[in-house]
């Protein structure tokens, strides 16, 4: 049986914390943006609700992953 791996230390951007970190962000803050957002807009049915959040959600984990990535590859070559 092969030793258990407690950590690592990969070479140039560690993508699964990329991966992590976004996911954390996007719930946490891109939650509330989707809702403030969806007060703007009329939605009767919960199709068209469930449409919006995933086009504003989109939006948001894209900018969110951008922003996280750009940040570890900022902290990885200092």
């Amino acid at each position: 049986m092969p030793e258990r791996v407690e950590q690592h230390t990969p070479e140039g951007v560690d993508f699964a914390w990329v991966m992590q970190v976004t996911f954390v962000v996007t719930i946490v803050v891109g939650a509330p943006l989707v809702a403030l957002a969806s007060l703007q807009v009329s939605l009767p049915t919960w199709g068209e609700k469930a449409v919006f959040a995933v086009r504003v959600g989109a939006v948001v984990w894209f900018v969110t992953a951008l922003v996280v990535y750009l940040y570890a590859r900022r902290e990885q070559s200092e």
